[in-house]
Parts: structure tokens; sequence; C-alpha cells
């Protein structure tokens, strides 16, 4: 994963960015860390954020969808905190809700992934800490860099060969297959 203090690429936005913080503050402490993380991150590009909040992790891919069809957001970033219990319920969390921003991201969100899966809260805080290991900032330049990466791919299309075509494939000129 992309940490905040590993990327070395400097965004430059043409257009102003956009990006919804889904968090879930089941455990606020470590919430409210990567929260700043993010948001310190987002500072630096001059973004417009906005944040709500779920319930738990595994209603933050379904908010994300929501948003994605319903808004204009360029991006996302989940955030929260699955720690290991005593029941299977933990690797259901885990499993589905990383299984759901990841199909969010093949249909086309730009989603930094900053739920935490953890062991214990001494491992949570860590990585939640903004001065530690900060992974809600890593989880904002995943999608800063996916959003550049977008932008870059459109701006560029018509020097890299992109065309749309009128036809489908199989189409002829004369509008029947062959």
């Amino acid at each position: 994963m992309i940490t905040a203090e590993s990327n070395k690429q400097n965004f430059n936005f043409l257009n102003p960015v956009k990006i919804l913080i889904v968090v879930s503050p089941y455990y606020k402490s470590i919430s409210d860390g990567l929260i700043s993380g993010a948001m310190n991150e987002c500072k630096k590009y001059n973004t417009d954020v906005h944040t709500i909040e779920v319930p738990g992790a595994l209603e933050i891919p379904l908010a994300i969808r929501i948003a994605f069809r319903k808004s204009n957001y360029d991006g996302f970033i989940a955030l929260g905190c699955v720690i290991r219990g005593e029941t299977s319920h933990y690797d259901t969390v885990c499993s589905d809700s990383s299984r759901g921003l990841m199909l969010l991201g093949i249909h086309g969100a730009n989603i930094g992934n900053g739920i935490l899966t953890v062991e214990n809260m001494a491992q949570a805080e860590e990585r939640a800490d903004p001065k530690k290991l900060n992974k809600g900032g890593g989880a904002a330049t995943a999608t800063l860099s996916l959003i550049h990466f977008e932008r870059t791919i459109i701006e560029k299309a018509n020097d890299v060969g992109f065309k749309t075509s009128k036809f489908l494939v199989g189409d002829t000129e004369l509008g029947k297959g062959t």
C-alpha cells in the first residue's frame, strides 16, 4: 500500500478535486487519527473534502457505491478499523469490505482503502497515527494517485491513439455484421 511518506509524486491538478471520506467511527480514536492523516494529505492539493460516517466497515462500500452513482465526487477514501476478535466475524468483515471496495474500483471508482485490519488495538493505534504509519494519509495518496492517473489518461487520450469508434466489434460501414 502507498504511504503518504513514500509518495514522491507532486500531483498537479488543473481542475478542482472533490473527495468523499467514508469512515466507520467504531473505534473513535482510531478513526480520528485516520481522518487526520487523510485530511492532511488532501490539504496539500487543495482538495474539496467531505466526510460521512457509517456504522461499520461493511457499510463503507455500500455508502461509496451510493455516492459514486448519485454524486460528482472524483474519488473516495475508505477509513475504518477491524480488530480480530474471538469469532470468524473478523474474517467476514475484512474480506467482504475489501472485496466491495475492489469491485467498485473495477467499475470505475477511484478509492483508497484505509480500512485497518489488525490483531489488536496497539497495531491499530500505530497505523492510524499520522506521525507513525499514517495509513489514513496513505489511503488519501492512493485516491489522489488514481484521480491523477485517470485525468492524465483522459487529457492524453488523443495523443496515444485512443479513438472512439462509431462501430462495434463485428460491425461494418454498412451497419451489418461481418
